[in-house]
């Protein structure tokens, strides 16, 4: 969030996606064709890098992972932060860290769910921007060499570079991002990547340029010698399409976003997966919720599915995204993903592969 295969993994096509093979043609056809239906639960990437687990920052409880699969979220985005699992830049992991994540991992594929590993750190690492002269893009693939290798060719990870890189040029996030799938490849992790643009990824702004190259332009650069890689974009409907203000003003236009999106990346054979998306328990939200999740699934050709912004523990009641269940039940958000998370597909969707190269 802007400043802060299912349904059965048991499906060839899923299985096949999460063990780093390439994607194959597929014709539209709904919401269960996508590869993944879930919900980013937060908290790990919560506090300072030396915060104190239970206190500072927390990985999801039991309760939580159970809700959310017993709701048929088929995939959780699980933020963390970089600094907390890499203390010093270029060095080796904190073992307990590394030992949360990895139990915290396990306990998500327990009930049969995708994980998509998510350093939330916006492009920076503490005050370093990725691309600077003091986080240069080699120390970025070094922290991605490292991860790769813990959870190369898994089934159901999936490696997300980077949460809404901004204020760093395209082509040196570019750089970077071409760096970490580079080294990515190199420990032999055919894992599905997915990369984000800069300018925070959203969808609305991808085909804009805000002065230096838009992401439509640039990001056309990604390399992956895996050949197994997608778009990873966010959309709010508020205001300034941050997801911080309550009010789903532009509802609408984040749903036109999500569909002219879907002809770029027809023209371009590309494949995108919407990341973050949400709104309040206001009426034009849920509405606006509702559609964007009908828009991916209506665009499943090119779209590889949804992670609703957010639940998690420590998220306070009257947080307007929040879809973490309260002592009164359920969240009224829940209510606007039913359908798509009950929707039925008759095929493999975005799913469909073909074995990629090596």
């Amino acid at each position: 969030m802007n400043r802060t295969l299912k349904p059965s993994l048991q499906s060839a096509g899923a299985i096949a996606v999460m063990l780093g093979l390439g994607f194959g043609a597929a014709a539209q056809a709904g919401s269960g064709d996508l590869c993944f239906r879930g919900v980013n639960l937060s908290g790990a990437e919560y506090g300072d890098a030396n915060g104190q687990e239970g206190v500072n920052f927390t990985y999801p409880s039991e309760r939580t992972r159970g809700y959310f699969a017993a709701k048929g979220f088929d995939t959780v985005r699980l933020p963390f932060r970089w600094e907390r699992l890499q203390p010093s830049l270029g060095q080796p992991f904190d073992a307990i860290e590394l030992e949360r994540l990895k139990a915290s991992v396990a306990s998500f594929r327990g009930l049969g769910q995708t994980v998509i590993l998510d350093p939330h750190n916006f492009g920076y690492y503490g005050d370093l921007k990725v691309g600077s002269t003091d986080l240069p893009p080699r120390l970025f693939a070094d922290f991605w060499i490292r991860l790769a290798a813990e959870f190369a060719n898994e089934e159901g990870i999936v490696f997300g570079l980077m949460n809404e890189p901004h204020d760093i040029a395209p082509r040196d996030w570019l750089e970077a991002a071409n760096l970490a799938i580079a080294g990515i490849r190199a420990v032999k992790a055919g894992n599905l990547v997915l990369v984000p643009g800069t300018y925070w990824s959203g969808v609305a702004s991808w085909q804009s340029d805000l002065g230096q190259g838009a992401n439509s332009e640039v990001m056309l650069g990604v390399k992956d010698p895996g050949g197994n890689f997608a778009f990873e974009v966010h959309q709010y409907m508020d205001a300034d399409f941050s997801g911080t203000h309550e009010a789903c003003v532009n509802a609408d236009k984040a749903v036109a976003a999500i569909g002219d999106l879907s002809a770029w990346l027809r023209k371009h054979g590309k494949k995108a997966f919407l990341g973050e998306f949400g709104g309040s328990s206001e009426a034009a939200c849920l509405a606006g919720i509702e559609k964007m999740a009908d828009q991916v699934g209506a665009d499943s050709d090119v779209w590889l599915g949804w992670t609703y912004w957010a639940g998690g523990d420590w998220w306070p009641p009257t947080e307007g995204n929040n879809i973490q269940p309260t002592a009164k039940g359920d969240r009224k958000q829940l209510s606007a993903l039913k359908p798509a998370l009950s929707a039925k597909g008759s095929g493999a969707g975005a799913c469909a592969v073909i074995p990629g190269p090596g």
